[in-house]
C-alpha cells in the first residue's frame, strides 16, 4: 500500500471519498485467522496417520465378519470428532467475542464535521481526533498534540506511557510522532491523519506474522507416527511375504491371503491412536471444565510438557496498573507499602500536595493516578487537598524540559500556587540547586531507580504578578522531594509460578 501524505486540512475526508477508500481498501479490522470450519475440521481429524490406521483396522475387522470390534474402533474417530468440534466452536465464538470488543469508535473529521464512527470505517486519510481516554483506532501520524501521552504497552509491554509529539516539532522521530492503534491515550489531545489501516497497521503486521506461524506437531504425536509407520510397514512386509509362502507352498492362496491379514490384525498397533485419542480428550474435557479454551487439541500435550514459562512483565506478572511506594522529602523518607493505614508524616505532607496538585484531577495517565489515589488515601481530612482551587494555566510536558506544572488560585488569596513534577533532573533544573545538593539528589534517584522505581521530582513557587510567564523556566521553584513509583506485582503471581514449578 503506497504511503500517505498527512493532509492538514481541517475539512477532512468528504462522506464519498471515505466510502471509495473503504470498499477499495477494505474496513479497518485486525487481521484473524481462517475459522475453522467442519469440513476442515474433520478432514483435518481424518486424514491423521493414526485415524486413518483405526479406519484401516475397522474395514478389516469389518471385511472378517467382526463388525463389533470395527464399530468400536471407528467410534472412537466421532468421539474424538465430537470432542474437537465442541472445544473448536466455543473457542472460536469467544475470540469472535473479543474481536468485537477490541474494535473501538473513533471522533473523525468529515465535511468538516466532528463525528464519531465504528472503528472498522476509519479509513487512510481520514482526520482523527484523540482525547485522554480514547483508545487509537488506526495508525496515525500526529498533526497536532499537546502534552499527549499513550500507554502502549499492547504493543512494547512497557506499562509507563511515552510521550508524543506533533510531527512538525523539530528533532521528533517517526515513532515518537506516531499514534499506532489499539493504544491508549493516557494524557492529553492530539489531531492526526490515518496513514495505516486494518493488516497494515503495527498492530495489524503482528498480528499477520503471527498468523503465519505453522502449526507444528507435539512430540507425542510425531512419536507416535514414527512408530505407527514403521510398525505398519514391518506388520505388511511379514503379512505379504505369509501369504506369498503360504499360498505358493500349498497351492491355498485364499487361506494364504486370511493367513497374512490375521498376522497384520496381529502386528498393527491399534491400540496407539486408541489411547492416544482418549488421552487427548479428556485433556480438553478438563481443560474446558476450567473454562480454558484450546483451539488445538494437541495442545493439552504441550501444555503437560512444559518446562520454561515464557512471560511478560505488564499486565502478566505485574498488575499493570502504577502505585506510589515511597516518599521523600530532605532527609526523611517513607515506604508507603508496609506503611499502609498508618498516617502519613507531616514533614511529607507538602511533597504528595504539590504532587497531586501537579496532577491532572481527572487522570488517565497511571502515574498521575497512582498520586491521585495516594493523595485521597495519605490526605484525607487535611488541609492538604484543594478541591476548591481554581486553576489558571497548565504548563505541559515538552521535549525540551521533562516536567509540567499546573498554576492554581486559592479562594482567599490573591497569590497563584504553581506545582511542579516531573524528571528529576528537569525539576533540578528548574530549582536552580547548588552542586552540591544536585550531585546529592542525583545519588538518591539512582539508588531508587535500582530498586526499580520510576521517579519524580516534586516542586513549588509562589507567583504574585498579574501576567503568568511564557516558560516554567521563569518561576522561581523550590525543590520540595521526590516520589517513587513502581507496577507491582500481582498479589497471585508467587503461588502461581510455586505451583508451575511444582
Amino acid at each position: 500500500m503506497p504511503p500517505l501524505q498527512p493532509q492538514s486540512s481541517d475539512e477532512g475526508l468528504s462522506d464519498l471519498e471515505a466510502k471509495q477508500r473503504l470498499a477499495k481498501e477494505g474496513p479497518n479490522e485486525l487481521p484473524s485467522s481462517r475459522p475453522l470450519g467442519l469440513l476442515r475440521l474433520v478432514g483435518s481429524v481424518v486424514l491423521e496417520p493414526m485415524f486413518l490406521l483405526l479406519v484401516a483396522c475397522g474395514v478389516i475387522y469389518m471385511a472378517l465378519g467382526d463388525p463389533r470390534e470395527a464399530l468400536m474402533l471407528l467410534g472412537f474417530v466421532f468421539v474424538v470428532m465430537g470432542i474437537t468440534l465442541v472445544q473448536q466452536r466455543r473457542t472460536e465464538r469467544s475470540l469472535q467475542a473479543l474481536r468485537d470488543l477490541s474494535s473501538p469508535r473513533a471522533l473523525v473529521i468529515r465535511d468538516g464535521q466532528a463525528r464519531r464512527i465504528a472503528g472498522p470505517e476509519v479509513v487512510r486519510g481520514d482526520v482523527i481526533l484523540l482525547a485522554e481516554g480514547d483508545r487509537v483506532p488506526a495508525d496515525i501520524q500526529l498533526l497536532e498534540a499537546s502534552n499527549l501521552a499513550i500507554d502502549e504497552s499492547l504493543l512494547s509491554g512497557e506499562s509507563a506511557p511515552a510521550n508524543k509529539f506533533s510531527t512538525h516539532s523539530p528533532g521528533v522521530s517517526n515513532e515518537a510522532s506516531t499514534a499506532f492503534c489499539g493504544t491508549l491515550v493516557t494524557r492529553g489531545t492530539a489531531r492526526g491523519c490515518v496513514i495505516a489501516t486494518g493488516a497494515h497497521s503495527a498492530l495489524g503486521r503482528i498480528g499477520q506474522s503471527l498468523a503465519a506461524i505453522a502449526s507444528e506437531r507435539t512430540p507425542i504425536q510425531a512419536e507416535t507416527n514414527r512408530i505407527v509407520k514403521r510398525v505398519a510397514a514391518v506388520g505388511l512386509v511379514l503379512a505379504s511375504g505369509l501369504a506369498i509362502v503360504y499360498g505358493w507352498t500349498r497351492g491355498d492362496w485364499l487361506h494364504g491371503l486370511l493367513a497374512g491379514i490375521t498376522l497384520a490384525m496381529g502386528i498393527l498397533p491399534e491400540e496407539l491412536p486408541v489411547v492416544l485419542a482418549i488421552f487427548m480428550g479428556l485433556g480438553a474435557w478438563r481443560l474446558a471444565r476450567e473454562n480454558v479454551l484450546t483451539r488445538n487439541t494437541p495442545a493439552v500435550e504441550l501444555l503437560g510438557a512444559t518446562t520454561v514459562l515464557c512471560v511478560d512483565k505488564t499486565g502478566t506478572l505485574t498488575t499493570n496498573h502504577m502505585i506510589l511506594r515511597c516518599l521523600y522529602a530532605a532527609e526523611i523518607s517513607v515506604d508507603l507499602k508496609p506503611s499502609a493505614g498508618k498516617p502519613l508524616q507531616e514533614e511529607l505532607h507538602e511533597v504528595l500536595e504539590f504532587a497531586v496538585l501537579a496532577s491532572h484531577r481527572r487522570a488517565f495517565d497511571p502515574m498521575e493516578s497512582a498520586i491521585g489515589q495516594a493523595g485521597q488515601r495519605l490526605l484525607a481530612h487535611t488541609e492538604h487537598l484543594h478541591s476548591d482551587w481554581l486553576l489558571i494555566e497548565d504548563y505541559p510536558l515538552s521535549s525540551e524540559l521533562l516536567a509540567m506544572s499546573r498554576v492554581w488560585q486559592s479562594p482567599d488569596q490573591q497569590e497563584r500556587m504553581i506545582a511542579t513534577k516531573g524528571a528529576p533532573e528537569a525539576i533540578i533544573s528548574l530549582c536552580h540547586l547548588d552542586p552540591e545538593e544536585h550531585q546529592r539528589i542525583t545519588a538518591q534517584v539512582s539508588a531508587m531507580a535500582e530498586k526499580g522505581l520510576r521517579v519524580l521530582g516534586v516542586a513549588r513557587a509562589i507567583f504574585s504578578a498579574g501576567t503568568l510567564p511564557a516558560t516554567q523556566h521563569n518561576f522561581k521553584f523550590s525543590f520540595l522531594g521526590r516520589g517513587g513509583l513502581e507496577d507491582p506485582v500481582g498479589g497471585d503471581v508467587p503461588q502461581a509460578i510455586a505451583e508451575c514449578r511444582a
